[in-house]
């Protein structure tokens, strides 16, 4: 139901060498897919994974993510070693994981934690596209719950940064069951008084967006990423009616009340910082600029 969703991204954040200037031939080069305006990878990294000419904002790891958000040395990882079983016997699932696990660095497609982000405390997740398209599995829905539970047990604000394909087939009714489980946890957190931070990256999509993504205190999306649901091709023909051309834009969130809003990456530490000093209990704040 999703393939469509994704052929217009498909080619975001490649950087091969076809996308290499012939007068720096030993250079990596960006092509972004926006402009089509090429820069050294270097440079590219320099501005934050941010196309320099048109300010497309690319796909980048969890890692890269982690080191532009947290203060340095400051990151303490929870539950590193958990992985994945294989609930249905999928066939070749085990052996994909385990592939990914060696390409990517990481265990699972979301990494959790605590951190200090410009001096401020909180629980940190982050999704990682480059691991099975950071597809909701059960570990990633059993990581994403105990960021949840550990943001209330330590009364701690929580920001999740979402890039998600949605729901993981290979381990169906077990991945679909990750919806209700991470979305009580929302509840709880947000029973206890906590405050929940979401931060939509490209994409934001499928079931992770009908769960834990669209349920933050404050939703953030980062410029022109791809929030939504089904894709359009199954939404037109389910309601037989042409979508608008900015359908499943963070613009087109941000104007339709799903996004709070839209934060320039460059900008978003400084304004989750800013968001946690405001919501911190009166006697808790440093009124000092």
């Amino acid at each position: 139901m999703l393939e469509d969703l994704f052929k217009v991204v498909t080619a975001r954040f490649n950087v091969d060498d076809s996308a290499k200037a012939p007068d720096t031939p030993a250079e990596k080069q960006f092509k972004c897919p926006r402009c089509s305006e090429s820069c050294t990878a270097d440079e590219l990294e320099n501005n934050k994974w941010v196309c320099p000419s048109c300010g497309y904002h690319s796909r980048i790891s969890a890692r890269e993510r982690l080191s532009i958000t947290a203060d340095k040395d400051s990151f303490v990882e929870y539950d590193k070693d958990m992985t994945s079983l294989n609930p249905i016997d999928f066939p070749d699932y085990e052996e994909k994981i385990a592939g990914l696990r060696e390409k990517t660095g990481l265990t699972e497609a979301v990494i959790t934690g605590e951190c200090t982000i410009k001096g401020e405390r909180c629980i940190i997740g982050i999704m990682d596209s480059h691991f099975m398209m950071a597809s909701m599995g059960s570990v990633v829905g059993e990581k994403v719950t105990r960021a949840f539970e550990a943001a209330a047990e330590k009364k701690l604000p929580l920001v999740l940064f979402t890039a998600s394909g949605g729901a993981r087939m290979q381990e169906g009714l077990v991945s679909l069951m990750q919806m209700a489980k991470t979305s009580g946890a929302a509840a709880k957190l947000s029973q206890a008084g906590g405050l929940y931070i979401t931060v939509l990256t490209d994409p934001t999509t499928g079931g992770v967006t009908a769960s834990f993504a669209s349920l933050g205190d404050i939703i953030i999306a980062e410029p022109k990423v791809l929030v939504g649901f089904a894709g359009r091709r199954v939404i037109e023909g389910t309601i037989k009616q042409r979508l608008p051309e900015d359908f499943q834009s963070a613009e087109f969130t941000l104007e339709n009340g799903f996004a709070d809003m839209i934060v320039e990456r460059k900008n978003l530490r400084r304004t989750i910082a800013h968001l946690i000093r405001l919501h911190k209990p009166y006697k808790e704040v440093d009124i000092r600029v």
